[in-house]
């Protein structure tokens, strides 16, 4: 999933697998996550698991677009998991 704009043509990513992999920062996407397109199955973001991308790497075009709220949720854990703890 691509989550920012990094300049010179690299992109930060998120993880999406089929798997939850018993992470608890998972987030579940449906097809009602979707603004447009989906995926073929219910699918989990993991916001902890980034890397960044060349844009050669990429595929175009987009698989589905995400509504502002399910995009939201996932930057939100990640921008929670950054912070420090108290």
């Amino acid at each position: 999933m691509v989550l920012a704009d990094c300049e010179r043509n690299d992109w930060l990513l998120c993880q999406i697998t089929s798997n939850p992999y018993a992470d608890t920062r998972a987030i579940q996407l449906t097809e009602k996550d979707f603004l447009t397109g989906s995926l073929r199955a219910t699918s989990f973001a993991r916001p902890t698991k980034l890397f960044t991308a060349h844009q050669s790497l990429i595929a175009p075009p987009a698989i589905g677009v995400l509504h502002d709220a399910s995009f939201n949720r996932i930057t939100d854990v990640l921008i929670h998991f950054l912070r420090p703890k108290a």
